[in-house]
């Protein structure tokens, strides 16, 4: 029998602690937020349709992003025992400097659309984390303006670095053009962008039809309704452009026919390779034969990549091409990742199969939607959290341990034998 008490105020006092109440929306919302998808579902609430679908959409019937994002989930960790990880160690040196995480923010075109701080908040909260932060060439922040984002910000654990992203254009000018600012500003590394002779056709933006800037419709305006603050700060900031190609003129549309180019060849990488003086990647590589000629060509390093599964519907699956490329080009060149990541968790799985880096674009610009620079600061701090959780629970306490022993990659989707 339990021996029945009235209960004492002092222990009542004890159990009854009521939350400090949180008065800021901003900082309630991001920090209810506890997973990247968290924060995907808090930008959906809160940016117009046409916005928010360009960021979440991809190619067509969207197979590629759905497959890179299954693959991530379809892994299987082996956790050592009995190794304890009370420190882990998440720095890394890549591309000839240091990062405080294996990760770094990807390249993303009309950033400013989604959330008006755009690149300013991206490469603002990078330093201040110790990250590479890649500027587009399709950005709506000039190469100067991240320059003075990144030089103003306090200094994270590591310095702040700068990279650019690089489409071969038609008119040859403007890329060179564009390199010769990017490396005069400091940026240090290339990321010369192989995967667009055409545009992917991006179904959701036709449907709702997208345009920069945005064109008001019937549908646009009933969408706008419960979102007055987004078209507040479309409404009260500066107008939004291609920030580095502003000089260029012409129509949007132009500029964007001339970012595609399906004539670009070897010969155009040599041009850049002679014009740019930092480190040079590849950046939407997605077979072995590509990795090998590439390595043999002299580039410092490659990303695999099938743009965010924007561009070729059903293209390999980036995570599962890993393996096989680490394999064949041997340890000492630079392999990255991109697509699909959305967990800390994934990341790690990336490093253990052979990537030296990985690079995020949706994860970061759900966090820029939801809140700005401190949105961004949250995604930031939701895949660092993972990322070391992932690495104690596996009793790892450095990346340099992670290796393919902790790793399965569970075959889903298996060829067909010939």
């Amino acid at each position: 029998m339990v021996t029945r008490q009235l209960p004492k105020p002092a222990e009542l006092l004890e159990l009854l602690q009521f939350k400090k109440p949180e008065f800021d929306g901003r900082k309630r919302r991001l920090a209810a937020a506890l997973t990247i998808d968290d924060l995907r579902s808090i930008a959906k609430r809160r940016t117009p349709k046409a916005a928010f679908d360009y960021t979440d959409g991809g190619a067509e019937g969207e197979l590629s992003l759905t497959r890179a994002r299954q693959a991530f989930q379809d892994v299987e960790f082996h956790p050592g025992i009995l190794k304890p990880a009370p420190d882990v160690d998440t720095r890394v040196d890549i591309l000839g400097g240091p990062s405080a995480l294996p990760f770094g923010i990807a390249p993303t075109g009309f950033t400013r659309l989604m959330q008006t701080e755009g690149e300013v908040a991206g490469a603002g909260a990078a330093a201040a984390a110790g990250i590479p932060f890649t500027l587009s060439t399709l950005g709506t922040t000039s190469i100067e303006g991240v320059r003075d984002v990144t030089r103003r910000e306090p200094q994270g654990p590591v310095p702040g670095r700068n990279w650019f992203q690089l489409y071969v254009m038609r008119d040859r000018e403007i890329s060179y053009e564009l390199t010769r600012r990017a490396a005069a500003a400091g940026f240090d590394t290339l990321h010369f962008t192989v995967d667009t002779p055409v545009a992917g056709a991006r179904l959701r933006d036709k449907r709702n039809g997208f345009s920069i800037p945005p064109q008001l419709t019937l549908g646009t305006i009933i969408n706008a309704i419960p979102r007055p603050w987004w078209w507040f700060d479309f409404l009260t900031t500066p107008k939004l452009e291609f920030a580095s190609l502003s000089s260029t003129g012409g129509t949007v549309g132009e500029l964007l026919d001339a970012a595609m180019d399906p004539t670009i060849s070897y010969d155009d990488l040599a041009v850049i390779r002679d014009l740019w003086p930092g480190k040079i990647v590849i950046k939407g590589v997605q077979n072995v034969e590509d990795s090998l000629r590439l390595r043999d060509a002299g580039v410092d390093g490659i990303v695999l990549s099938n743009h965010g599964g924007r561009q070729l519907d059903r293209a390999p699956i980036p995570f599962h091409l890993l393996p096989d490329v680490r394999k064949a080009v041997g340890d000492d060149f630079t392999v990255m990742i991109d697509t699909g990541i959305m967990n800390g968790a994934d990341i790690v799985a990336s490093v253990a199969l052979g990537a030296d880096f990985t690079l995020i674009g949706r994860a970061y610009l759900y966090g820029l939607m939801a809140g700005g620079r401190a949105g961004v600061n949250r995604t930031i701090e939701i895949l660092r959290g993972e990322i070391e959780r992932t690495m104690r629970l596996l009793g790892v306490s450095t990346l340099a341990e992670l290796e393919p022993k902790h790793v399965t990659q569970l075959a889903r989707l298996a060829p067909i034998p010939r």
